[in-house]
């Protein structure tokens, strides 16, 4: 990012943790967001849009007593930083308590000197990023089948973090972020089916190429054409691993310190139980090597370390910053996120599930009836009691191979049965913040016709 400066935005931090302290705050961070993304989205052949934004943005938090407020600006006058600070604390003043809320004791635990690799120097231009949209598309249109393109789009961005704390923390990181994305129609008329595919990561050069990303996002729309409906029945599903994720996403909700001290998680009785079976291992690593939500410290600058959430197919822990920790009378473990303007909740970094030892064709391999989801439509699970129920789409599944597409079908259970009933295959691929095998899942309601 040619404007990121962190010694320049660490010195605005600190001019706005001694103004607050000015004016009569007990405690205070600052957090600073930079961000720069350029698009270039490609439909038919033709450039279709292009959009470039750069922006930097300042949020203050300012404790008095136990009351809070948060008080955003992009504006780093002199004249700015004082009134921003002057308006924190006076609504700070009139705020209602909080006793859980505060920054952590510690200015951060013990660091992190490691290298995470996660800024690339490669910025690709606007036209590069059209050719690259341009060639995933060119390669989704000459699938035999694809009768349409909703289009194709390429995308570049860096996100510089800076954070300061009147307990003495202070802190920046910038991460990189390259992406393509291509989706397009197959069939004709009221037979049309869509699908897509996408790359994303840290580095340029560790992108899907854009040949292989529009080729399969083809394959797909073309494979769900003929789609029929099924009887109501209870077989095997497995889920293929761009929608296995989503249990994944459904867990991390259900151990989020917020839902916990709540009490509206299903989850909240079974810390130390085995919520799924003894194979199972779920990490959430902010340490990853160029992993998209890898960080050296978390919002309120608590050291990163992994987390083995479940352990044997037994819950560990809970995903926790200050207030939820102080609430729960325990420590936080580093999960807190934050926006400029939004206090700190937790929230998981890299959230994956370890791979199994078989691969996805035997595991479905002694499957007589069953269903491979590809697509799903809804909510998802409920975090408070833990029922499931998605639209979904993909193939049948007779006598351990894919058959016929399937379309307009319901698939049901409840999390905490599913969880004990899940078989990973050995297909981990990390293509974003959460990541799974394919999954199979024993005795799910397929509803359909």
């Amino acid at each position: 990012m040619s404007t990121y400066d962190d010694s320049h935005l660490l010195n605005i931090a600190d001019q706005c943790l001694s103004r607050a302290a000015a004016q009569g705050a007990d405690a205070a961070d600052v957090i600073l967001g930079e961000s720069l993304s350029v698009s270039s989205t490609v439909r038919l052949g033709a450039l279709e849009d292009v959009e470039r934004s750069e922006d930097v943005e300042m949020g203050l938090r300012v404790f008095v007593g136990q009351s809070q407020a948060i008080v955003s600006t992009s504006d780093f006058s002199e004249d700015s930083l004082k009134e921003t600070a002057a308006t924190a604390v006076a609504m700070a003043k009139a705020a209602p308590p909080d006793p859980h809320a505060g920054l952590p004791d510690g200015a951060g635990g013990d660091g992190f000197a490691g290298d995470l690799d996660l800024f690339d120097e490669f910025s690709p231009t606007t036209d590069q990023l059209r050719d690259q949209a341009g060639e995933a598309e060119a390669a989704a249109l000459a699938v035999k089948g694809v009768s349409n393109s909703i289009g194709a789009s390429a995308s570049h961005g860096v996100t510089g973090v800076v954070l300061a704390a009147s307990n003495g923390f202070s802190g920046a990181y910038r991460r990189s972020s390259h992406s393509l994305s291509c989706a397009v129609l197959a069939g004709e008329g009221t037979a049309m089916e869509r699908d897509y595919d996408f790359t994303s990561k840290v580095h340029h050069s560790d992108l899907q190429s854009a040949g292989e990303v529009g080729t399969t996002a083809g394959d797909r729309a073309v494979k769900r054409l003929g789609g029929r409906k099924m009887p109501t029945q209870q077989v095997p599903v497995v889920y293929h691993p761009r929608v296995a994720s989503q249990l994944l996403g459904n867990l991390a909700s259900a151990i989020s310190g917020s839902a916990i001290a709540r009490g509206t998680s299903f989850l909240k009785d079974k810390m130390g139980e085995p919520v799924f079976a003894d194979h199972i291992t779920i990490m959430d690593d902010p340490l990853l090597s160029r992993g998209s939500r890898s960080r050296p410290f978390d919002a309120e600058g608590q050291s990163a370390h992994a987390l083995k959430l479940i352990d044997a197919g037994r819950l560990t822990t809970w995903l926790l910053d200050v207030r939820t920790a102080n609430q729960l009378e325990l420590t936080t473990n580093g999960r807190a996120s934050r926006g400029i303007s939004s206090g700190p909740s937790p929230s998981s970094t890299n959230l994956f599930m370890e791979p199994g030892t078989v691969s996805p064709a035997e595991l479905m391999g002694d499957i007589k009836q069953g269903f491979f989801v590809m697509g799903l439509m809804g909510r998802g699970g409920s975090v408070i009691t833990g029922d499931y129920s998605e639209g979904a789409n993909g193939f049948w599944i007779e006598n351990g191979e894919i058959t016929h597409p399937v379309t307009e079908v319901t698939i049901a259970g409840n999390l905490a049965d599913m969880y004990q009933a899940l078989t990973p295959a050995n297909d981990l691929e990390f293509k974003g913040a959460v990541n799974a095998p394919t999954l199979r899942i024993e005795g799910m309601t397929v509803a359909g016709s």
